[in-house]
C-alpha cells in the first residue's frame, strides 16, 4: 500500500465517489429516454426501476459500519467497487427491465458501501484536524461524477450500452486503486476517548426532525434525478443529446454546495434549510413549464444541483453534530432518510407521469417541497442549545450560560470524540496514543 498525504486522500476519495456515486447512482436518469425506448419502459417502471438503487444502498449502509469493523477499510472499499463493475456491467448488457433493475439495485449497495469505508481509511490515514476539509473534497465527487457522466450523453446518446460498459472501466480501475492506496485497517479510535453518551429525549427529538426533513427532501427530489432528462425529450421535444447539459449544469452548481452548507450550519440552518427547498422546488417547475427552452432548462439544473448539494451537506453536518461519539452512525442516519425518500418518491413520480404527464407531477412534488419548506423552523437549528441547557439545569436561576458550540464541518468533527469530563477530545492526544 503506498501511504498518501491529507489531500492526496481527499482528491482519491472523491475519485472512488465520482464512480460510485455520480456514475453508479445518479447518471442511470440521463439515460432513461434512451433505455426506456430501447426496452420498452413505461415511466411507472422506470420508476419502480429508479427506487432500487436507493432501497439497496439503505439496506448496504445498515451492514456497513460492521462490516468496516470486520473486513478493514481496504477490504470493503474493493468490495464497493467489485459490486459497482458488475452492476454496471450488468446494465450494459441488460435485454430486459428485470436484468436492468438488478444492476442498478446492485449499484446501489456500491454506493452504500463506499462511503463508509472512505470514513474509516480518513480516521486512520488523514489528521483530526483535516477531517472536514477532506470530508468536503470527497463529497463533492458526486458532482464530479455527475459532471463526467455529461460528454457520454452529449456524444452518445444512443449507444448507452456503450456507455455503461467504459463506466464499468472506471469502476474496475477503482478497485484496483483502492486496493493499492486504502489501508487494511478497521476505524481508529483513541484508547482514551470515552464511550458515547446516551441518547438524551432532546437528541432523539432532533434526530427525528432531521431525518423527517432528510426524507421529505428526498422525496421531492426524484423527479428531477430520474425523469428531467426524458422531460425535456418527450415534453420539450428536444434532442436526447442536449439532456446531458443539464447534469453538466446541476454538477457544476452542485461543487457550490459544499461552502453553502458550511456557511449555513455556522448562521442559521432552518432558514437557509428553507430557502434551499424553495430552490429545489422551484426549480421543478421551472423545467416542467419550459422543457423546450434548453437555457432556461439549464439554469434550472443549477438551481436544483445547487440546492440538492447544500441541502445534502447541511443534512450531513447535523447528523454529525447530534451524535457525538458514533462515528458510524452520525454521517450516515441522513443519507439514509434521504435515500429511503427517493425510493418512496421514485414510483409515485412514475405512477403520476403516466395517467397525469410529467407537468402536473412535477408540479405536485413542487408544491409538496413548499410545504416542507415552510414547515422549517423546527428544523434543529442551533437555537436548541439553549433549552438543551435550561432542560438539564436543576438551578432556577443559573449563573452562567454555556458557551456555544463551534459549527461548520470540521467543528462536527472535533466535537466527534469525547474525554472522560464530556469534552472534545484534542487531536494532539489522539496522535500521541495513536503512535
Amino acid at each position: 500500500m503506498k501511504t498518501l498525504s491529507n489531500m492526496g486522500f481527499a482528491l482519491f476519495g472523491a475519485a472512488l465517489v465520482a464512480i460510485s456515486y455520480g456514475l453508479a447512482r445518479f447518471a442511470f436518469g440521463l439515460f432513461v429516454p434512451s433505455i426506456s425506448a430501447e426496452l420498452s419502459l413505461t415511466p411507472y417502471l422506470v420508476g419502480i426501476i429508479g427506487a432500487l438503487p436507493f432501497i439497496s444502498f439503505v439496506l448496504a449502509t445498515l451492514v456497513a459500519p460492521v462490516a468496516a469493523d470486520r473486513l478493514g477499510a481496504r477490504n470493503l472499499a474493493v468490495l464497493s467497487g467489485c459490486f459497482g463493475t458488475g452492476g454496471l456491467t450488468l446494465i450494459s448488457q441488460a435485454p430486459n427491465a428485470l436484468t436492468l433493475g438488478a444492476g442498478v439495485f446492485i449499484c446501489g449497495i456500491c454506493t452504500g458501501l463506499m462511503m463508509p469505508a472512505l470514513t474509516a481509511a480518513m480516521q486512520a490515514l488523514v489528521s483530526r484536524t483535516m477531517h472536514g476539509r477532506v470530508s468536503s473534497i470527497m463529497n463533492a465527487g458526486t458532482s464530479i461524477g455527475i459532471i463526467v457522466a455529461v460528454p457520454t450523453v452529449v456524444f452518445l446518446a444512443d449507444a448507452w450500452r456503450l456507455t455503461y460498459v467504459s463506466f464499468a472501466v472506471l469502476a474496475g480501475i477503482g478497485v484496483v486503486a483502492a486496493w493499492y492506496f486504502i489501508p487494511s485497517v478497521s476505524r481508529v479510535v483513541p484508547a482514551n476517548a470515552a464511550p458515547p453518551p446516551p441518547l438524551t429525549r432532546s437528541q432523539w427529538s432532533r434526530l427525528i426532525r432531521l431525518s423527517l426533513f432528510a426524507f421529505a427532501m428526498g422525496f421531492v427530489s426524484a423527479p428531477y434525478w430520474l425523469f428531467a432528462p426524458d422531460l425535456l425529450v418527450s415534453l420539450g421535444a428536444l434532442p436526447p443529446g442536449n439532456t446531458g447539459w443539464l447534469w453538466f449544469a446541476a454538477g457544476i452548481a452542485g461543487l457550490g454546495g459544499a461552502v453553502i452548507s458550511d456557511l449555513a450550519d455556522r448562521n442559521n440552518p432552518p432558514i437557509t434549510q428553507a430557502l434551499m427547498l424553495m430552490m429545489l422546488s422551484s426549480s421543478l417547475v421551472l423545467l416542467a413549464a419550459s422543457p423546450s427552452t434548453l437555457g432556461l432548462a439549464i439554469f434550472s439544473a443549477m438551481v436544483f444541483g445547487l440546492a440538492y448539494m447544500s441541502l445534502t451537506g447541511l443534512y450531513l453536518m447535523t447528523g454529525i453534530r447530534l451524535l457525538p461519539g458514533r462515528l458510524s452512525m452520525g454521517p450516515v442516519l441522513p443519507f439514509m432518510a434521504c435515500a429511503l425518500g427517493q425510493a418512496a418518491g421514485s414510483p409515485v413520480v412514475g405512477l403520476l407521469v403516466d395517467g397525469f404527464g410529467y407537468a402536473y407531477a412535477f408540479s405536485v412534488f413542487s408544491v409538496t417541497g413548499i410545504v416542507v419548506a415552510i414547515l422549517s423552523p423546527i428544523y434543529p437549528g442551533h437555537i436548541d442549545y439553549w433549552a438543551d441547557w435550561t432542560e438539564e439545569t436543576d438551578a432556577e436561576t443559573p449563573e452562567e450560560q454555556p458557551a456555544a458550540e463551534d459549527t461548520g464541518l470540521q467543528a462536527a468533527y472535533d466535537h466527534q470524540l469525547l474525554d472522560e469530563n464530556g469534552d472534545p477530545l484534542e487531536p494532539v492526544a489522539e496522535e500521541e496514543e495513536t503512535l
